[in-house]
C-alpha cells in the first residue's frame, strides 16, 4: 500500500499554459470534493496511501486545508487515518453499501412520491429530459454518466423544495457510489439505468405516486443485483463486512 504520486490536477482550478495555478487557492470544500470524485471514480483506489504533501502541491495550497478536507472524507467513510501508519483510502464496505442503499431508498421514495403528488414545473421536467439526453451521450464514459445520474436525482429533490435532503444523502452514499461506478458499464448496462430514469420521469409526469415509488425501488435495486458478483471479482477493492459486529 504505497503512496500514489499520480494524483492528477484538480479540474476546478484555473491553470496557465505552464500548468501553474492562476488566482486564489482552492477552498477546503473544493479540495474535499475533488478528492471525493477521484475516490468514487477509483482514480484513487482502496488501500492507496495518501500524502498530504503531494495533495498540497497538487492544489497549490498548504497542508492545513488538505488535512481538513481529508477529515471531512473520514466522516464519509472514504478515508482512514491509522495512528503511526498514515492516511489511506478505505476499501469499499458492503455494510456501507447496504446502509447507503437503505437510506437512499427511504429518502428517494419520499421525494419521487411527493414530486408525483405535487407535480413539477414544465421547466424542471424539461431539465430532467435534458439530463437523460446527457446520460445517453455519456454512455461510454462512466464518470460523465455518473455526474448526469446524480444531477437527475437531485433535480427532483430541488423540485419539491428539498434540495437539502440530497445534500445530506450525498454525504451518506459514498460507498454506494463507488460500487455503482465499478458496475458501469460492463456489469450494469447503462441502457437499463436510462430506461429506469425514463420510467421515474414518466410517473412524475403522469402524477402517479404509486408508479413513481415502484420505479424508484426497481432503480435502486439494480446495484444490489451485482454487488456480490463485484465483491468476488474485486477482493482487492471490496470487503465483505456484512457479518462484522456492530460498533459499541
Amino acid at each position: 500500500m504505497g503512496s500514489d504520486s499520480r494524483l492528477g490536477k484538480f479540474d476546478g482550478i484555473r491553470r496557465g499554459e505552464d500548468g501553474q495555478l492562476v488566482g486564489a487557492p482552492p477552498s477546503t470544500a473544493s479540495i474535499r470534493d475533488a478528492i471525493r470524485r477521484d475516490i468514487i471514480a477509483l482514480k484513487l483506489k482502496p488501500g492507496t496511501r495518501v500524502s498530504e504533501n503531494e495533495l498540497a502541491a497538487r492544489f497549490g495550497t498548504s497542508r492545513t486545508p488538505v488535512r481538513e478536507a481529508l477529515l471531512g472524507l473520514v466522516d464519509q467513510g472514504l478515508i482512514a487515518v491509522l495512528p503511526q501508519r498514515g492516511t489511506y483510502i478505505t476499501y469499499i464496505s458492503l455494510k456501507g453499501v447496504q446502509r447507503a442503499r437503505f437510506l437512499r431508498l427511504a429518502l428517494e421514495v419520499a421525494i419521487f412520491r411527493s414530486a408525483a403528488e405535487q407535480g413539477l414545473s414544465r421547466a424542471l421536467m424539461g431539465a430532467a429530459e435534458d439530463v437523460i439526453d446527457e446520460q445517453v451521450a455519456a454512455e461510454a464514459d462512466p464518470e460523465r454518466f455518473t455526474r448526469a445520474d446524480d444531477a437527475f436525482h437531485r433535480l427532483f429533490a430541488d423540485g419539491i423544495g428539498m434540495g437539502d435532503l440530497w445534500t445530506v444523502l450525498e454525504q451518506e452514499k459514498a460507498q454506494f457510489d463507488r460500487i455503482r461506478f465499478l458496475s458501469l458499464p460492463n456489469v450494469t448496462p447503462i441502457d437499463t439505468l436510462i430506461g429506469q430514469h425514463r420510467a421515474m420521469l414518466e410517473a412524475v409526469r403522469t402524477r402517479d405516486p404509486v408508479a413513481a415509488e415502484e420505479a424508484v425501488k426497481i432503480h435502486l435495486s439494480e446495484v444490489l443485483k451485482v454487488t456480490f458478483e463485484l465483491a468476488e471479482r474485486h477482493p482487492d477493492l471490496i470487503i465483505d463486512d456484512l457479518d462484522a459486529p456492530q460498533s459499541p
